[in-house]
């Protein structure tokens, strides 16, 4: 389960605002501060949805195991997130064909 200190390392590795994560996730931002203060624990469905918005946009949860404890990390290194940002804009704009 993700924790609120998860919760905003994740938010820093992804480079998101607690804005963009509450619209992306349906959480209020609100709940999401008081989460990663400490001072509130949204419900569970509350915290999925945070944790699917946040693997949306990069972040990846490890599960503590054994003495080694949980975390969080990126999802692709920057210098392959910015060769794949590169390739995405190559070729143009995409456009539909007579393929079915």
């Amino acid at each position: 389960m993700m924790t609120g200190a998860m919760c905003r390392a994740a938010r820093a590795l992804v480079e998101i605002s607690r804005q963009r994560l509450a619209v992306a996730s349906s959480v209020d931002e609100a709940d999401i501060e008081a989460f990663e203060r400490k001072t509130g624990i949204p419900d569970d469905a509350a915290i999925g949805a945070l944790q699917a918005a946040l693997e949306h946009y990069g972040a990846v949860f490890i599960p503590e195991e054994g003495g080694n404890g949980a975390g969080v990390r990126l999802k692709f290194s920057r210098s392959v997130t910015k060769r794949l940002s590169m390739l995405e804009g190559e070729g143009g704009p995409a456009a539909s064909d007579d393929v079915p």
